[in-house]
């Protein structure tokens, strides 16, 4: 049996001047390959609590996660021993309130603003571009977007 690796992602969101919906995405420290702020889940924190740590460890973003997922994906991540481990990602939406200037990794990655369909193109897990392109309808029409919508 295989064993799956379980993460969390934060997808941090906003919208710009004209009321379009923007995500935040990051470069992978590995390959600099397109990707959401994700990691293992932390002992001690509910996920989404930790999918929030992500986001300001490898996109210096603050605001509020939802404590509901938005969706999920699978993909391979390539362990240190040069093994592939089968991980599903649980991916939590955030609304950015502010982007800060220093943060833990931005020596490491760059971050940037795409419409979700542009991310969707940039990212190379077929599930997750799905994920993504659910947004590009009416996202704010989602109920998890609307009760972050509420509270934040």
């Amino acid at each position: 049996m295989t064993k799956l690796g379980e993460q969390i992602a934060a997808l941090p969101m906003h919208w710009d001047k004209k009321g379009n919906l923007q995500v935040l995405m990051v470069t992978s420290r590995d390959t600099g390959r397109w990707v959401m702020p994700k990691g293992w889940e932390m002992d001690g924190k509910k996920p989404w609590h930790a999918a929030e740590i992500e986001a300001l460890e490898e996109a210096g973003a603050k605001g509020y996660v939802s404590s509901e997922q938005i969706g999920s994906y699978r993909y391979g991540k390539l362990l240190d021993d040069g093994e592939v481990l089968l991980c599903e990602v649980r991916v939590y939406p955030m609304i950015v309130e502010k982007l800060l200037r220093n943060w833990k990794e931005r020596h490491q990655r760059r971050r940037k603003w795409f419409t979700p369909k542009a991310a969707a193109k940039r990212v190379h897990e077929p599930e997750l571009s799905e994920l993504l392109m659910t947004l590009t309808k009416k996202p704010k029409k989602q109920p998890v977007i609307q009760g972050l919508l509420r509270v934040s």
